[in-house]
């Protein structure tokens, strides 16, 4: 009998889906932005900040070009420069790293935990030298980093914590929402994130008056009022219609990040865990699975059957950063970083979105166990 799953189509990521769901509020919010005519800094952006802010129980926030620039405007304003080594994990998107190197500084790459996949806070103390200055933990693909640790870790070599939060918008640490745990957090709402906007767009958060004002006026090409330039800034002010757009969604934050973890709920109930290992998490935590990443000794395979069956995947990511071309000159080895390369070769992402279809997340699982049965 022909199998009436057949022509289901699953995308890693459904941002179509997303948009008709509030498509009539994003309509109405741009065409405030156009009638403003304020395209740059305004009254957006600055809602934005303060409802994000209230949003995470956070003392200030400041919104930014994109999350690259919130790493390095985090980095700057805790005083990071040349000659300072940071510790950054192995296995993450590079901007964490290369933020790091972008304000003169130094990342010091740290394995990664096997059962959670963020920075190893045993590794961590391994890597601290007297030139340490800061870690930043990746709150990676959603799951929080295990913060107890790290600031303790932290605050025995007083060190900065400067918290990437780029994957995990609303996820919760024994009772906090990551980003305002350590000294200052960071967030990206590239589209692709738990939060995105339709563009780029970033934000920096903090406990500390002093950092967001200085923050404020780095971004503003150093100005501490029009004209008056006190410092050598950047141009990294968010744009009216990223910041419209964004203030629209932030109320579907928390609905939207339960209906992932419905989606992540019958992965983890359904598929057989002998033939794949599923994602953990701490506990006292809440993941927003911006990921749903598995390990298979199979990926490849797995990856050329899903494919052939409309299921979309992807691997994040490939290459742990030590061993990026950017890297080379650092001259590592494979045996520096056991998990990070053991890793590599394993995880895999699986499709999971808020508008994911009971159907479609059948047929995923359905897939995975035909997968397994014929490659035992």
């Amino acid at each position: 009998m022909e199998d009436v799953h057949l022509n289901v189509k699953v995308p890693l990521l459904d941002l179509k889906a997303q948009y008709q769901r509030i498509r009539p509020e994003i309509d109405r919010a741009l065409a405030k932005v156009f009638e403003n005519g304020m395209f740059t800094n305004g009254p957006f952006v600055r809602e934005l900040e303060a409802t994000f802010a209230k949003y995470l129980n956070a003392s200030y926030c400041r919104a930014c070009a994109n999350g690259t620039d919130a790493l390095e405007l985090a980095l700057e304003a805790m005083g990071i420069q040349r000659g300072d080594e940071v510790l950054v994990p192995a296995l993450t998107w590079i901007s964490t790293a290369s933020a790091v190197s972008r304000v003169g500084a130094k990342p010091v790459f740290v394995d990664i935990d096997p059962e959670y996949y963020t920075i190893d806070p045993e590794d961590c103390k391994n890597k601290i030298t007297p030139k340490t200055k800061a870690i930043i933990p990746v709150h990676l693909y959603g799951n929080p980093a295990p913060m107890k640790e790290l600031m303790q870790i932290a605050r025995k070599h007083h060190l900065w914590v400067i918290e990437d939060a780029a994957q995990a918008h609303g996820a919760t640490y024994q009772g906090a929402k990551v980003g305002t745990i350590g000294d200052i957090g960071t967030f990206s709402f590239y589209p692709t994130k738990v939060l995105g906007t339709y563009g780029e767009g970033g934000a920096i958060v903090t406990s500390h008056a002093r950092v967001a004002k200085s923050i404020r006026i780095m971004l503003n090409q150093g100005q501490i009022e029009k004209n008056i330039h006190v410092m050598e800034g950047r141009n990294s002010r968010m744009g009216e219609m990223q910041a419209a757009m964004l203030q629209v969604k932030l109320p579907y934050l928390d609905t939207w990040i339960k209906e992932s973890n419905r989606v992540a709920r019958y992965y983890d109930e359904n598929i057989d865990k002998r033939f794949y290992q599923l994602p953990k998490r701490q506990a006292e935590t809440t993941h927003v699975y911006h990921q749903y990443v598995i390990r298979t000794r199979k990926r490849e395979a797995l990856m050329s059957f899903l494919e052939s069956k409309g299921i979309q995947t992807a691997v994040h990511y490939p290459i742990p950063l030590p061993f990026q071309p950017a890297y080379k000159h650092y001259g590592h080895f494979p045996e520096d970083f056991p998990v990070a390369t053991q890793l590599k070769n394993e995880i895999l992402s699986l499709p999971v979105f808020p508008e994911m279809s009971e159907k479609q997340v059948e047929w995923v699982v359905k897939q995975l166990a035909t997968f397994a049965s014929q490659h035992p």
